[in-house]
């Protein structure tokens, strides 16, 4: 397994230049509102995914005033560790430090251990994380966008050639969204290279469906088995991958749909149309559920996305937990600690207003933990 054993900020955000070294397994991140604690967590994440948790313009990171930023981390094995964890095991030993630099203007620099990517996309999965923040029920609550988004980085992060074949689809699909519209524009068709573009579409959408399609087998009972520890109750929670390829093939799809794709200037069939659908004693989980059922379900949806990385990498990754004890009462509260910290031994990180919120929960946890006051 992997640990951050530092991490340094310069120009990210909130820091001018701030560096943090981490000498526990379990770190207690503290402060009052708008010190950096959520900024700390997502330089974590950008080390580990190219790419902030929160914002999807780079330049959106960039400290007021300044033209680029950078972040270094210094990832290792953990004592006792060595041989264990598969792929990311040899890569930390050898990884001095992860370099991400972003220079301003829109030009971004990876290094891992002085060697720089040629794709970007070859790191992720390389340092596998997962984030749970406040923003996150939207996973629940909003439509179907961030659901299709929490599986793509899940398998993302377990399965490269899912990575590769995602962007290949959407890149197609892009090229045939801006040929349909200049239909429209035009007033005359192309019907050939539309179907030259159709079959460019169907390989890397049906092995996305399917990685899916075998990935939400997997997640159910994970997810059922969270929502039951953390909820302390016996609620019947169904999930189900909600996709058109399940009853036909996406060239039959991508037929029937052809004459409403020229309607409408875009394309309305294929896995980017894809979603997840909860129910909670056989009705509509959203439309139902109270908001302390919909975080249960969050948080289950979470530490299904951890256990089924910790399965595939061979050790936990990563865990970013941001105003957590916001979100949850105590008894889930402890519940939900106890799983991350005492069964498991990846490196968490844990945000909090309160200093002696975090120090009490973690006495109680019996482990050892460091706190970082901002």
């Amino acid at each position: 397994m992997f640990f951050f054993s530092k991490i340094s900020i310069t120009q990210f955000r909130n820091y001018r230049f701030s560096s943090f070294d981490f000498t526990e397994r379990i770190v207690g991140i503290c402060g009052l509102n708008g010190k950096g604690k959520t900024n700390l967590l997502d330089a974590a994440y950008y080390c580990c995914f190219t790419r902030s948790y929160f914002n999807k313009q780079d330049a959106l990171n960039v400290q007021f005033g300044s033209d680029g930023f950078r972040i270094e981390a210094a990832p290792f094995i953990a004592p006792g560790e060595e041989g264990q964890g598969g792929d990311l095991g040899e890569v930390a030993k050898k990884a001095g430090e992860i370099i991400c630099i972003f220079r301003g203007s829109g030009k971004k620099e990876l290094t891992l251990n002085g060697v720089a990517y040629t794709k970007l996309s070859e790191h992720i999965g390389k340092f596998p994380a997962v984030m749970i923040a406040p923003d996150d029920i939207g996973l629940i609550t909003d439509g179907s966008e961030e659901r299709r988004r929490y599986l793509d980085t899940v398998l993302s992060q377990m399965d490269i050639e899912y990575l590769q074949q995602l962007m290949i689809y959407n890149k197609v699909l892009q090229q045939r969204n801006s040929l349909l519209k200049r239909f429209a524009e035009q007033g005359k068709t192309d019907w050939p290279l539309l179907e030259v573009l159709d079959e460019q579409l169907i390989a890397p959408g049906n092995y996305v469906y399917e990685k899916r399609k075998a990935f939400t087998t997997q997640l159910i009972p994970l997810v059922q088995q969270f929502y039951h520890l953390i909820a302390d109750n016996h609620e019947e929670i169904t999930l189900q991958y909600d996709s058109r390829l399940n009853d036909s093939s996406f060239q039959d799809l991508l037929n029937n749909f052809r004459q409403k794709d020229f309607i409408m200037q875009r394309s309305n069939a294929g896995i980017h149309k894809d979603d997840l659908q909860f129910q909670l004693n056989t009705q509509v989980f959203k439309t139902t559920a109270s908001q302390g059922q919909r975080k249960s379900l969050l948080f289950a949806l979470k530490l299904a996305e951890f256990e089924m990385l910790k399965e595939n990498k061979g050790f936990a990754p990563l865990l970013l937990l941001d105003d957590v004890f916001e979100k949850l009462d105590d008894n889930r509260m402890h519940q939900l600690l106890h799983w991350v910290c005492n069964e498991n031994q990846g490196q968490v990180f844990i945000t909090d207003t309160h200093k002696e919120r975090l120090q009490e929960a973690f006495e109680k946890l019996n482990t050892a933990y460091q706190i970082i006051e901002l």
